[in-house]
C-alpha cells in the first residue's frame, strides 16, 4: 500500500529552462504543490524564496530572487517539502555598466565590456576590462558610444563606436588606433574565416574591410531602431538581428555573396548572437513573452534556454563557460553548451 502522506508530498518533474540569472522566470513541473484551497507553496533556490507569480497543483511559475543561494531548488508546502532539482544560476561579475550588445571574451578569459551610454554621452570610461580573478578594471577611455568588440585571429581587439562611425583597433595595453572610418552608424562587428571584417551601419548598410583594409559594400538593408547584431555562422553565412518595437522580429541570413534572407521569424527585440560547436544559433531575445537567450537550430526550432531580464548579448566560450551581459551587469554562468573555438 502506498503512504498516502508520501504520495501526496510536492514533486518537482522538470524546471524550464534549465538556467537562468536573477530576475528571470522558471516553470516548475510537477505534482502535489497546491490543493483546492490550500495555502500557497514556497520555492527556495538555495536557501533564498523566490517571488511566485502563478502555482497550481502540478505548476508553478516563480521568479529567481536576487539573493539566491546554490544551484538547488525545493518546493515547500505547509506540510512537506519535495526533493531538490538543480539550476543553472548565472553570477554576477559586475554591475554598473551599460552595454548593449555582446560582452568579448579574449583568449586568456578575460571578459570585455562596454560602457556605451546614451548617444553622444561621454563617459570616463569605454571600456572594462573583468580578468580571471573577477576583478573589475578600466581598460580603455575616450571612444563615443562604445557599441561591438570583437578579436581577430591574433588576438587583437576591434571595437566600433555608433557616435563617431569608426571601428578602432586596441593593443593589449589599451592604446588605440582608427582602423575603419565612415562606417554611419557602427554597430555590431564580426570577422569571417578568412579575416575580413563586417560592420553593421544600422542606417541600412553592412561594410566588408579586408585585411588591406580596402572598405566594400557587402549587403543592404532596411535601416534599423537601435543596432545591427552580427554574428558568423554555417557555411560562411553571416547572421543578423536588429530589435525593433515588434514582438515578431526576424533573424536575418547573409550568404557569402551577400545574398540576403530569413532565418527565423518570431522573436522580441532579438539582440546580440553567438554560435555553438553544434552550429546552434543563441539570441538575447524575447520568446513567447519571456525574457532571455533563445536556442535556434538550423532546422528553425526555437526555445528559450536561458531566463534572465534585459539580456542583450552574450559570449559562449569552448570551455562551456557563458557570459551574459544585461542593460547594466555581467553574469557567468556555467552550462553544458560549447562555444566556437576561440580565434586566438
Amino acid at each position: 500500500m502506498i503512504n498516502k502522506k508520501v504520495k501526496d508530498n510536492p514533486e518537482i518533474k522538470s524546471i524550464t529552462p534549465q538556467a537562468a540569472i536573477t530576475g528571470g522566470e522558471v516553470l516548475i513541473r510537477g505534482r502535489g504543490f497546491q490543493k483546492n484551497g490550500a495555502a500557497q507553496p514556497q520555492v527556495y533556490f538555495g536557501q533564498v524564496a523566490g517571488r511566485i507569480s502563478i502555482s497550481s497543483e502540478k505548476l508553478i511559475l516563480v521568479r529567481v530572487p536576487d539573493k539566491a543561494t546554490g544551484n538547488s531548488v525545493t518546493v515547500k508546502t505547509p506540510n512537506a517539502k519535495s526533493p531538490s532539482m538543480d539550476l543553472v544560476i548565472g553570477r554576477q561579475l559586475a554591475g554598473k555598466l551599460h552595454p548593449v550588445a555582446n560582452p568579448a571574451v579574449d583568449a586568456k578569459g578575460n571578459v570585455f565590456v562596454t560602457f556605451s551610454g546614451s548617444r553622444g554621452q561621454g563617459t570616463s570610461v569605454s571600456v572594462y576590462k573583468i580578468n580571471t580573478e573577477g576583478e573589475v578594471q578600466p581598460f580603455l577611455t575616450e571612444i563615443m558610444n562604445p557599441t561591438g568588440i570583437t578579436f581577430d585571429r591574433a588576438g587583437q581587439m576591434y571595437v566600433s563606436s555608433r557616435f563617431e562611425g569608426n571601428v578602432y583597433k586596441v593593443s593589449p595595453s589599451g592604446e588605440r588606433s582608427v582602423y575603419a572610418d565612415g562606417m554611419g552608424v557602427a554597430t555590431g562587428i564580426a570577422f569571417d574565416d578568412k579575416e575580413n571584417l563586417y560592420v553593421g551601419d544600422r542606417s541600412g548598410t553592412i561594410f566588408k574591410i579586408d585585411q588591406k583594409q580596402t572598405i566594400f559594400v557587402f549587403a543592404t538593408l532596411e535601416p534599423g531602431m537601435a543596432a545591427y547584431h552580427l554574428a558568423f555562422g554555417p557555411s560562411g553565412y553571416l547572421y543578423l538581428a536588429s530589435p525593433t518595437t515588434l514582438s515578431f522580429d526576424v533573424i536575418l541570413k547573409i550568404s557569402p555573396k551577400g545574398e540576403v534572407s530569413e532565418f527565423y521569424r518570431g522573436l522580441g527585440r532579438p539582440q546580440g548572437l553567438a554560435f555553438d560547436q553544434e552550429e546552434n544559433l543563441y539570441v538575447a531575445a524575447s520568446l513567447r513573452g519571456q525574457r532571455g537567450i533563445v536556442r535556434i537550430t538550423q532546422s528553425g526550432k526555437a526555445e528559450l534556454v536561458i531566463s534572465g531580464p534585459n539580456l542583450v548579448g552574450l559570449a559562449i566560450g569552448k570551455d562551456q563557460r557563458t557570459v551574459l551581459s544585461t542593460t547594466n551587469s555581467v553574469y557567468e554562468l556555467p552550462w553544458n553548451v560549447a562555444g566556437q573555438p576561440l580565434l586566438a
